[in-house]
């Protein structure tokens, strides 16, 4: 038998383990070996029962001294006492009682963990449990590890919690070390200090000491990282040697006029910025860059002027935003800045009518139009341009990796510019943008006033609207915000409307709007028209406004249930105001407070700096919630970590590219190993790379 065997050609694996093992992913030993223990127990991790407090998270070991179900007046439990040398601690189940208690007999060695409670003596209710019988002896009393597997209900209930995983790999651990063959080569794991594969796998499943254990998750977390680079240096490496027939041999006859018409001087970032893209441009080979800049930092502007000096040389541009409310931002923008000029712009959203979006197509196709700005409709295959050079993708995250490979399809040589307003910090931008250059904006135009930030409850929401009534009299605007997320959309739509009638009737002498999402194009164009005329003072809105908006006279956002936002979308709806001459101040009112949401609003108090609003954002909520794999198109992670193993990655991304400088399509013998790999554990994501 092979690695690469079907999980029931293993002993003991019938078909009830195998049905539970393959809904878990695991189809194969291979997929056994890397199904990798979520922790592990040791003297370091496990609490004495006399050491426990409230509200601590801990790990007890010890043996089961009592089980029964009891009977209350509305419901029963499963009540288990498990004893360690010191004490006992009580464990209560409500759910799925009777099957938990078949899992228990008296005398069994288990680990328990969960938040420690008091009630009439420390408890548990509902801890995650491992039974460590087969271990023979109890770990706090002899330093062993022991591995705790992931293990819900349908893998325990065909015998697959930690210790039946355990008696499964048990086997497979018989030279092991010849079993996988080393695919990295020796000096890449000489020059990071990773042991072989073989002894990773075995160290990582049956640890001798905790050394062993942590260079074999060192090891693994690095081959994780390493194949995710791999895929982003390949691409990269496709793109460098694809060689543009577009040209560009002079600014061209706009750009000048365009930068004189500026009512403003172009900060130092700005200038530094468009000196790399000209660069790009020149190049014989397609840009690919990612412009990143804070809310209010340039960036409309520079892809304008980069639109600008593509028009001078002849050739079309797309900007591709994430919503129709965005993309009309960008045409009224371009629209406003091309007067005067031949340049001529289109915007092409889903909500238009067929015939008119055939017209416009027709139009793009024969050249007519300079500059195309759209959603997704833009890379539709029915859309296609005369000659496109210049994408401009505005929140490229929220489009993902394939999505772009889709409308560089339409120009495989076109030179790429994705811009986003949300800061990203080093080691997601490494992963999610791994394959382009970045531009970093770092600097606000001049005249920008930093935005004071204040967090009320209910109770002085009085006060908060007289400021309000003062600045709107003093002829300010001001946003009120409600969330509005597609859980609850009804109930928050509902929400947003009572607001919005209330402050109707608080603000009487003023004009008061409601704005949100299920209104029409063009409702909401003439609602932003007014407001941005001043003809609405006041506007209720839900978080459509979030990105794109510019309204200078705007000095006052005042965001409901600011608890339930997260800390890039309050960052975002933040930049919404102060961006004229008048102070801006942000109001943040909670109601329902957890320990997460008061974390969230203390950062948004002490800081406006968009980069670290981005890492504390990163470490409340994990990489995946901010940029899941189907939206970064990259592979999941099993053991690695982008929060928490900046340094692995940073070392990983090295090797990757250092490597195909070297093989640029690793053909060369030493290498077959991971093209091999690559073509057989990423072939999802091998096209995207171009490795085929």
């Amino acid at each position: 038998m092979t690695l690469d065997s079907q999980i029931s050609s293993l002993p003991g694996v019938g078909s009830r383990k195998t049905e539970a093992l393959s809904e878990a992913g695991i189809l194969t030993r291979a997929d056994l070996l890397e199904y990798f223990p979520r922790r592990y127990l040791d003297r370091s991790t496990v609490t004495y029962t006399t050491d426990l407090r409230k509200d601590m998270d801990a790990t007890v070991v010890g043996k089961v001294s009592g089980a029964q179900m009891r009977r209350g007046r509305k419901r029963s439990w499963f009540e288990m006492v498990v004893a360690d040398e010191r004490g006992f601690l009580k464990c209560r189940w409500f759910n799925g009682a009777h099957w938990i208690k078949k899992r228990f007999k008296k005398g069994d060695v288990v680990a328990v963990s969960g938040k420690v409670d008091f009630y009439g003596g420390f408890q548990m209710v509902h801890p995650d449990f491992d039974i460590l019988s087969d271990e023979g002896t109890n770990p706090i009393n002899t330093g062993i590890i022991v591995p705790l597997y992931r293990s819900g209900q349908k893998l325990q209930s065909a015998g697959l919690d930690s210790r039946g995983f355990r008696r499964l790999l048990r086997p497979l651990m018989e030279g092991i070390e010849n079993k996988l063959s080393e695919y990295l080569p020796v000096d890449v794991m000489q020059q990071y200090g990773l042991i072989g594969i073989g002894e990773a796998i075995r160290a990582i499943h049956f640890p001798t000491d905790m050394d062993s254990l942590k260079q074999a998750r060192q090891r693994l977390k690095f081959n994780e990282l390493f194949f995710m680079q791999l895929l982003l240096a390949v691409r990269r490496q496709n793109q460098i040697e694809v060689t543009k027939q577009n040209r560009f041999d002079s600014y061209g006859e706009y750009l000048s006029s365009q930068y004189e018409k500026l009512p403003f001087e172009l900060t130092a970032a700005q200038k530094r910025v468009m000196g790399e893209i000209w660069e790009d441009l020149k190049s014989a080979h397609p840009m690919n860059r990612l412009l990143q800049g804070d809310v209010g930092s340039g960036k409309t502007v520079v892809s304008l002027l980069a639109a600008a000096i593509a028009a001078g040389n002849g050739y079309q541009t797309a900007i591709m935003a994430p919503t129709e409310i965005l993309a009309e931002q960008h045409f009224k923008n371009a629209v406003k800045f091309f007067e005067g000029t031949p340049i001529r712009v289109v915007l092409l959203t889903g909500s238009q009518t067929t015939a008119k979006k055939r017209d416009l197509r027709k139009a793009l196709k024969e050249g007519y139009y300079h500059v195309a700005i759209g959603t997704h409709a833009l890379i539709q295959a029915k859309v296609n341009f005369k000659n496109l050079q210049v994408v401009v993708i505005d929140e490229q995250h929220r489009f993902g990796v394939l999505q772009r490979g889709e409308l560089l399809e339409k120009a495989g040589e076109a030179d790429v510019l994705v811009m986003t307003a949300t800061p990203i910090p080093r080691t997601l931008s490494m992963t999610i943008f791994g394959d382009l250059a970045v531009s970093i904006l770092d600097e606000l135009p001049a005249g920008r006033q930093k935005i004071l930030t204040r967090k009320v409850d209910a109770h002085a929401l009085p006060k908060v609207y007289e400021f309000i009534k003062d600045e709107l009299k003093a002829g300010r605007q001001a946003f009120v915000v409600f969330p509005l997320i597609e859980e609850s959309e009804k109930i928050d739509l509902e929400a947003a409307t009572i607001g919005f009638e209330n402050l109707k009737k608080l603000f009487p002498q003023f004009q008061v709007a409601l704005l949100h999402g299920r209104m029409s194009s063009d409702e909401k164009d003439s609602i932003m028209q007014a407001f941005s005329l001043n003809e609405i003072q006041l506007l209720v809105s839900t978080t459509v406004i979030e990105v794109g908006i510019d309204i200078p006279n705007a000095t006052v956002m005042l965001i409901e249930n600011a608890e339930r936002f997260g800390l890039a979308q309050l960052h975002q709806l933040r930049g919404r105001i102060g961006r004229g001459k008048y102070r801006g101040v942000c109001v943040l009112v909670h109601r329902k407070m957890s320990p997460d949401s008061i974390d969230r609003l203390g950062i948004m108090l002490e800081t406006t700096d968009g980069f670290k609003i981005a890492e504390e954002d990163l470490r409340i909520r994990g990489a995946g919630d901010i940029f899941g794999t189907r939206q970064s198109g990259l592979p999941a992670l099993k053991i690695a970590n982008i929060l928490f193993d900046g340094a692995i990655l940073k070392d990983a991304r090295r090797a990757a590219f250092d490597l195909i400088k070297k093989d640029p399509h690793l053909r060369q013998g030493i290498h077959a190993g991971i093209r091999q790999i690559i073509l057989d554990k990423y072939s999802e994501f091998s096209t995207m790379a171009g490795i085929g």
